[in-house]
């Protein structure tokens, strides 16, 4: 195994392909930065695709007078709906009153200022609900009487963080996935990197004026293995836990609700057949990579949600689970629910720090998916701050590849697509323009009839999307397809999968 010539020298050097360093890839290649991201494994293949599947403001914040992070969710929500009406939708919430917790008028109060805090234009306000009579009340028990109901939105997360990258590559910025930074190393007043390609062992090294450590809940670890800082504590690893039931309801609404622990859970509408509840909060040791949902978890979310549906949440009922570690700020909380979700940066070297440090770090901890946008802008003030300013702000009027159309015209869009490619199952081509918005045209390229697809993997998953997500969007194995590109994974087999598994490595053995 040799190494590489070095690479070109870069203006910024991101380490994590989540949701922050894509966004802070897109954005600083916009705006005319030389930019390259590393990733490790797969793009959101840590926190980001471990969320709750939402944009929101995050009512429950309130409670813990965070009100500065929620009016920045808040503004967030319909700017991110706008730039990609495709993956994010909009979603009613209904809140019912327990006449156990808190009283209602207190409910009321928190969903007005969650209505006008944060520039809400199109979502539609706070409403209340008659849960006796109606819908909204039929799966919960009859002791619930009234409700109340409020908007926030949905989310592919994994492809939110997957067309960022497609749109910083198109802007510029290099992506190596499947790279880990190895090292990093100040050097002549700038950092000589490398990285090593964990399938192949290939190694790439570069140079670069500044580093972005965006790694989530890796952010110690990369500090203690690439740069030698071994007594790295800043993180505060929080394990959240999501369950997956055959589906609970026939409406369209998401349900929150309160528990006697002051945490709440969700019930969301997910895949077409399922109901998503989640989620935990506990503190984590360990490789967040290991994260499991337990026992605990199980019967805390079951008895959660059971305490409200009228029909019992069963563990053997469950169809999916998954479990992901929340790289939140370690802030000295007492309580894993009561630690910041906010944001925070922590910079090292560089005009604001110790001239003798030399180049800069700047690592981050913490943040949350709707707050990725913004987050980049800020980061981009402080890349400002040290190697120069190149261009201005520009990703809240650009929309994500795929989302060039208007908010509300998603049905118009499948319409569209349906009279273009009639031979495609409807079901199956609404996932796809959920998927790729106006790309699908590039997925399905010159299809006229259904076998110019090409293999039929199943669950509508032809070969012609699989080529598509190989050759575009970085995928390299089933998993990446599957579960993070699409959550097909829950209705495809075993076999389905595996077989799609082979014949991806047998066509990357042969590039």
């Amino acid at each position: 195994m040799s190494k590489s010539s070095p690479s070109p020298h870069v203006d910024i050097f991101i380490i994590g392909g989540g949701i922050n360093g894509v966004g802070i890839a897109r954005d600083a290649a916009g705006r005319g930065y030389n930019v390259a991201l590393a990733e490790s494994n797969d793009l959101a293949s840590g926190t980001s695709n471990w969320s709750s599947k939402l944009v929101h403001g995050g009512v429950r914040y309130l409670e813990h007078y965070e009100f500065g992070l929620v009016r920045k969710a808040l503004t967030e929500r319909e700017i991110l709906w706008a730039a990609a009406p495709h993956i994010i939708r909009p979603m009613r919430f209904i809140l019912p009153h327990h006449r156990d917790l808190r009283p209602a008028w207190l409910l009321r109060l928190g969903l007005f200022l969650y209505d006008h805090i944060g520039g809400r234009k199109l979502l539609p306000a706070t409403k209340t609900v008659d849960l006796a009579n109606g819908i909204f009340g039929r799966p919960l028990k009859a002791m619930f009487k009234k409700g109340f109901q409020y908007s926030d939105c949905q989310v592919d997360d994994a492809r939110l963080v997957v067309l960022n990258a497609v749109s910083a590559q198109e802007k510029g910025a290099q992506i190596f996935v499947g790279f880990e930074c190895t090292s990093a190393h100040r050097e002549g007043g700038m950092w000589h990197v490398e990285m090593r390609n964990s399938a192949t062992g290939e190694i790439r090294t570069m140079t670069a004026s500044l580093i972005v450590n965006a790694a989530g809940p890796w952010v110690d670890a990369v500090l203690g293995k690439a740069f030698g800082r071994n007594n790295a504590k800043n993180v505060r690893m929080v394990q959240g836990s999501h369950i997956v039931m055959p589906k609970m309801y026939d409406h369209d609404n998401c349900y929150i609700f309160q528990n006697a622990d002051e945490r709440i859970i969700f019930a969301i509408p997910y895949t077409q057949d399922t109901t998503l509840i989640g989620t935990t909060d506990k503190d984590y040791e360990g490789d967040p990579r290991d994260a499991k949902i337990s026992g605990e978890e199980i019967d805390y979310l079951c008895a959660a949600a059971s305490e409200y549906f009228e029909k019992p949440v069963l563990k053997e009922d469950i169809v999916w689970t998954y479990s992901g570690v929340r790289p939140l700020y370690d802030d000295g909380a007492s309580a894993a629910q009561e630690a910041t979700r906010d944001y925070v940066f922590k910079q090292e070297g560089g005009s604001n720090q110790d001239s003798a440090e030399g180049a800069p770090l700047i690592n981050i901890f913490g943040g949350k998916i709707t707050t990725y946008r913004e987050l980049s802008e800020k980061m981009l003030e402080e890349i400002a701050d040290e190697i120069g300013q190149k261009g201005r702000p520009w990703t809240a009027r650009v929309p994500l590849p795929g989302g060039d159309f208007p908010v509300e015209g998603f049905d118009q869009l499948v319409a569209d697509m349906a009279a273009r490619y009639p031979f495609v199952e409807h079901t199956h081509l609404e996932r796809m323009c959920h998927a790729y918005g106006t790309r699908i045209t590039m997925v399905l390229a010159g299809a006229t009839e259904i076998n110019q697809l090409g293999i039929d993997f199943g669950a509508g998953l032809w070969e012609a999307e699989v080529r598509y997500l190989m050759t575009n969007e970085w995928a390299r194995t089933a998993e990446d397809v599957v579960w993070r590109r699409s959550k097909l994974g829950l209705v495809m087999s075993a076999e389905q999968i595996a077989e799609l598994d082979r014949w991806m490595a047998s066509e990357l053995a042969a590039a």
